[in-house]
């Protein structure tokens, strides 16, 4: 079952980023991401629905793309 929580690194490593870039788009561009402890986790479907959001042209909440 491929259900799990994905790290900063593994996120980066999955969509061909630097994980600074992982924390700048958590910041700017609201990512999404769950804060656990002092850990950030993310789930993949999420994560590929906001970048289909995101290249689709939609403007979530009123933010700049």
């Amino acid at each position: 079952m491929e259900d799990r929580w994905l790290s900063v690194d593994e996120i980066a490593a999955y969509l061909g980023i630097k994980r600074d870039t992982v924390y700048k788009w958590i910041a700017d561009k609201r990512m999404p991401a769950h804060k656990v402890g002092r850990l950030w986790k993310f789930r993949k479907e999420e994560v590929d629905e906001w970048v289909r959001s995101k290249s689709s042209g939609k403007n979530n909440a009123g933010q700049d793309k």
